[in-house]
């Protein structure tokens, strides 16, 4: 067995060890020192390399480094902020998920459960995972909720507009309005056919979801805003074909122009969308296409914002083979977004970009700004590269 590095070692020496570790065949190994029993002596290791990434692309090898990273970090900030809290099978950057409101910033702990209990939200699957992407979301989005000044600042900021006049979208668990939502699933209105013998659509679950939305005003009219989140994911293999019958059934109809986001091209094939994240894209885009045409509470347009940081590098990959030989390119968000019959509607951009001269502009005094800043070092990286 290759010896372990010490924790501290990982801290400061993230980049050699990396490179080191890919020296020994992948076998990258560290002993945590906060995991199950709390004694650093506890016997558990956890492999986070690949065994070969000398055969690994480098897209891909650059977006391990990225998510290995980020399981240190993360691992790091609980054990300082967390050093009692119960890991999830023995995994130091999970929580028990009866402690998955620890993985949230303390302002909005007991707010997040009020409101997701308040409009029947289900919680992601990995809610209690220190890289789950909705609690990203919500660390960084939830606190603004009631800052329509700052939101409008962040969405001009995304959109290369002047800051939008923002608009409420739902009451909060208190009743004051929100200018955020989140889990939005096209309010209460079942535009994707996702709709089971008549029931309700869920938020969060079974219905195509974005994490949040925003809804403003512009000279030329409301707008509405939907917004996808992304941490560490990484995608590769098809969806299972077992549900592609219902999926054609479900949008094979508003997928193309002109009742769809799509383009009609005779090489393209609702099926080629059948890989994440294009299956996702597309849903989403779908979403904001027909919420659009039904000119949802007034709205004259609705476009989709992806969000991710600038170091996950491997979620820009074209995954689906079909739309690989298309030939529009290697970035999986500029493919797509040259499928769309209006490219402007769907707009991609970094985390940092988007955050950081809000957080620099909040100071180290403002507590939101204080938390994102130690819990998603991956901001410092580029304040780092930018000087």
């Amino acid at each position: 067995m290759v010896p372990p590095l010490r924790w501290w070692q990982l801290i400061r020496h993230q980049d050699n060890s990396l490179q080191n570790a890919r020296a020994r065949r992948g076998h990258f190994l560290f002993q945590p020192p906060t995991v199950g029993s709390r004694s650093p002596h506890f016997k558990t290791w956890i492999l986070l390399m690949d065994t070969q990434p000398e055969n690994t692309p480098s897209s891909r090898r650059s977006s391990l480094t990225f998510e290995v990273g980020e399981r240190l970090r993360q691992t790091a900030f609980l054990d300082e902020m967390l050093p009692a809290r119960t890991c999830f099978q023995n995994s130091p950057y999970r929580v028990d998920p009866s402690e998955k409101a620890q993985l949230l910033a303390p302002m909005i702990r007991s707010t997040a459960a009020q409101y997701f209990c308040k409009y029947k939200i289900s919680w992601h699957r990995h809610a209690n995972h220190a890289l789950s992407s909705q609690q990203c979301c919500l660390n960084f989005l939830m606190p603004l909720a009631e800052q329509p000044d700052r939101l409008s600042q962040l969405i001009g900021h995304a959109l290369d507009i002047r800051p939008p006049n923002m608009m409420p979208v739902e009451d909060g668990p208190d009743g004051r309005p929100w200018y955020v939502g989140f889990e939005w699933n096209g309010g209460g209105h079942d535009y994707l056919n996702e709709s089971k013998n008549g029931k309700p659509l869920q938020r969060g679950a079974n219905s195509t979801s974005a994490d949040a939305v925003v809804r403003f005003c512009t000279d030329q009219g409301p707008e509405f805003l939907l917004i996808e989140w992304k941490y560490t994911e990484k995608y590769g293999a098809p969806i299972p074909k077992s549900g592609n019958s219902e999926r054609c059934r479900r949008y094979a109809g508003i997928a193309f122009n002109p009742k769809g986001p799509l383009k009609t091209n005779p090489d393209l094939n609702l099926t080629d969308f059948f890989y994440e994240p294009f299956y996702q894209l597309l849903r989403q885009q779908m979403l904001a296409h027909q919420m659009q045409l039904a000119q949802h509470d007034g709205a004259r347009r609705v476009r989709v914002l992806h969000i991710s940081p600038a170091g996950n590098h491997a979620l820009h990959r074209v995954t689906s083979p079909p739309l690989r030989e298309l030939g529009c390119g290697t970035d999986a968000f500029d493919l797509f977004r040259s499928l769309l019959v209006r490219p402007n509607d769907f707009v991609d951009r970094t985390i940092e970009e988007l955050f950081l001269p809000t957080l620099r502009e909040a100071g180290e005094d403002d507590p939101w700004a204080s938390y994102l800043t130690r819990r998603y070092r991956f901001l410092s990286d580029v304040a780092s590269n930018a000087s």
